[in-house]
């Protein structure tokens, strides 16, 4: 069952508006991740402030939305200790007893079984803090120094959600063109993103800005990800050649967001050492050759 062992961190400040117009007050807001440990699915919620009260509110709005966890995982906080006021903050939250106590009872009140990582072991977390480098270092990349209302915010973190939730794990079958996803696990089927009226960057039209956020966070996010699949190491071993039927993703700096270009490989062009550095491939638009630099292999779903 999708997040029925969910971990969950903090990721910010980030700075939000009371209004749209003129004046408003700037005042700081968090992001909350959830990530399942078993689909890697990621849920984000905004969250103005760092108290307990708006930590189980949080909490109440995840669980009615993902079902009730089994488990939970949280970094105990300690390992904040001599950082930044921001991590200080988390620090302080996490430590006090009244915290701790309300969140212990929230937990026994739905049935969740609550875990900290042991204090000063922040390697304990690696699934959530990859989980928030994903979602901070990209939409701080952005935003820049820009702001948003809070339904601005939420909206944004629903959509970026599902730009990560649409990410490729693995073929499902053996040739399937439709790879697995942790959306399948989540609605049972691929995630679509709702197209959007192209590009616009002024900050007059609050929709259309917000938009354009999103397309970039997915550019730079999808650029990466796809980067961290096929990673090329030094020329010091033969990699195994790419075969004719294997599945892949095709780097295109075009799609919209949520959309990956799946292509099947028809044919190879090896070169007189043997290797194969250029192949042809076949999508739903017609048939490229490409660099296999291009090109990200899918592995096949063994279980």
């Amino acid at each position: 069952m999708p997040f029925a062992d969910t971990s969950i961190d903090y990721c910010g400040p980030i700075t939000i508006r009371t209004w749209k117009g003129r004046g408003a007050k700037m005042h700081k807001a968090y992001i909350a991740l959830f990530v399942c440990m078993s689909t890697k699915a990621l849920h984000l919620e905004a969250v103005t402030e760092l108290s307990t009260e708006a930590f189980i509110a949080t909490l109440r709005r995840f669980v009615s939305r993902r079902g009730v966890c089994r488990n939970i995982f949280n970094d105990n906080g300690l390992n904040f200790v001599g950082a930044n006021a921001y991590l200080r903050s988390i620090s302080n939250l996490h430590n006090t007893e009244d915290y701790r106590r309300a969140v212990v009872n929230e937990s026994s009140t739905l049935g969740i079984s609550w875990h900290f990582s042991p204090p000063h072991a922040p390697h304990f977390g690696g699934l959530w803090e990859a989980g928030v480098k994903t979602v901070k270092f990209h939409l701080r990349r952005v935003m820049g120094v820009t702001s948003l209302t809070f339904e601005e915010l939420s909206t944004v973190l629903c959509q970026i959600e599902a730009c990560a939730n649409s990410r490729p794990l693995c073929q499902r079958f053996e040739g399937d063109m439709d790879p697995l996803t942790p959306a399948h696990f989540l609605i049972m089927r691929s995630m679509k993103c709702l197209p959007d009226e192209g590009e616009s960057v002024s900050a007059l039209n609050r929709w259309r800005y917000m938009q354009t956020l999103v397309r970039g966070f997915w550019r730079k996010w999808s650029d990466d990800y796809l980067t961290q699949l096929r990673k090329r190491p030094k020329w010091k071993k033969v990699i195994t050649n790419l075969k004719v039927g294997d599945v892949v993703i095709l780097k295109d700096a075009n799609l919209q967001p949520g959309k990956w270009k799946l292509s099947r490989i028809t044919q190879l062009y090896p070169g007189n050492d043997g290797l194969v550095r250029v192949v042809e491939v076949k999508t739903a638009s017609g048939t490229y050759r490409r660099s296999i630099s291009k090109l990200c292999p899918l592995m096949i779903n063994d279980a």
